[in-house]
């Protein structure tokens, strides 16, 4: 027993051997297939990492601010596309015992004028401005918020500098209002518009809220007095809600409904997720070919170790090795590829994202596919006959 285990294990590191030396001696000729999994490999991260980015800017103004729970209009279905409700709604979450604190979001939209005329589409979202205020708390330091105090005062992305032609001290016109454009944000990029934060009584007066002797705003935000006690405070704002008068959402939940709206619910999400599955066949099928390929224009070495007695599993198991071996070789090279897609990306302001079950999974597709394009390409092994050395 142990003889026949000793024999399998010299037979397989001998294969191993075999797999890996053939790649080092003749990667000539796997280079292709090795250019072709890591391409593949790169261009689904990309792709995603660009779906992610675009729609995780959706939910930016959530995951940046410090609230427990968002109350908005009835059935919102993402954070942008609020309407607003009734302030009356303030004192009904002001008399639960389980809220610490509440303050006003008021989101929407208007029109910047450059200084050549054109007009540019923005998204107006007025702040609490005191020092410890929830809305945007991680992206508008106290210091920024103290001079967003000033009336007409404004602080726009640095991603959107160039759109919008304006520079820190720079005196703009917002929906027909002077602004003055008083600091720079990081990572506040907008799909399709250019944001712009100022206080709550400068968003007012960019007409945000189209009030009539009751006032609006767009949000509450909610801080628990117990975080542990979110849920509860959940339900029962819910239940003991007036009919019609409000939705709210526990913070992770509506940055979760917000990007799931604009994934599934929009034809962009469908569009990039399609080429995604594309880019993925076109490596599979290249891959397999490429192997196929490599293998073909290899048959006389596979015949002349049939003829010296090799079965034909142990030949198989070399291809398989192989396959397995450029699918962990492409991914070193997509992960370089990636490293410097990233760096780039920061530098250009592009909205990419990376999650890190997003990189494993893309990781277990890529390797699939090598092994699986070596395992479809064993066919003409199948065929390999000691003959082959005499033609």
């Amino acid at each position: 027993m142990l003889k026949r285990a000793l024999a399998g294990l010299l037979e397989r590191f001998s294969s191993v051997s075999l797999a890996r030396s053939s790649l080092i001696y003749d990667w000539r000729r796997y280079l292709a297939a090795l250019l072709a999994v890591s391409f593949s490999g790169l261009l689904v991260a990309i792709q995603l990492g660009l779906l992610f980015g675009m729609f995780g800017t959706v939910s930016n103004y959530i995951e940046e601010s410090g609230a427990d729970v968002w109350v908005g209009y009835p059935d919102t279905k993402s954070v942008d596309l609020g309407r607003n409700i009734s302030t009356r709604n303030e004192v009904h979450l002001h008399m639960h015992p389980g809220v610490r604190r509440v303050e006003k979001m008021l989101l929407g939209m208007g029109d910047w004028r450059r200084d050549d005329g054109a007009m540019i589409m923005t998204y107006i979202t007025g702040v609490d401005t005191r020092p410890d205020g929830m809305g945007l708390a991680r992206v508008i330091p106290p210091d920024m918020r103290l001079a967003l105090d000033e009336p007409g005062a404004v602080v726009v992305d640095e991603s959107d500098i160039a759109r919008l032609r304006a520079e820190v001290g720079s005196t703009v016109e917002i929906n027909g209002k002077r602004a003055k454009v008083v600091g720079l944000t990081s990572g506040m990029r907008a799909i399709g518009a250019a944001n712009v934060f100022c206080s709550l009584s400068t968003a007012e007066d960019f007409g945000l809220t189209t009030s009539k002797g009751d006032v609006e705003t767009t949000y509450y935000l909610v801080r628990a007095r117990d975080p542990r006690d979110v849920d509860a405070l959940l339900d029962d704002l819910i239940r003991s809600a007036p009919p019609g008068s409000f939705s709210a959402w526990k913070s992770d939940d509506f940055a979760v409904r917000s990007q799931l709206y604009w994934l599934l619910e929009t034809g962009s999400g469908v569009g990039v997720g399609f080429s995604s599955l594309l880019g993925l066949l076109v490596g599979a099928v290249i891959t397999s070919q490429t192997l196929k390929g490599a293998i073909m224009s290899s048959l006389k070495e596979y015949a002349t170790l049939r003829a010296l007695g090799i079965p034909l599993n142990a030949l198989r198991a070399v291809v398989v090795e192989q396959s397995f071996w450029i699918g962990v070789v492409g991914l070193v090279l997509t992960a370089a590829g990636l490293a410097f897609t990233a760096v780039a990306a920061e530098a250009l302001h592009v909205a990419l994202l990376f999650p890190w079950w997003s990189l494993a999974g893309t990781g277990v597709l890529v390797l699939g596919l090598a092994v699986g394009s070596g395992m479809a390409a064993l066919r003409p092994l199948y065929r390999v006959d000691p003959a082959e050395l005499l033609r």
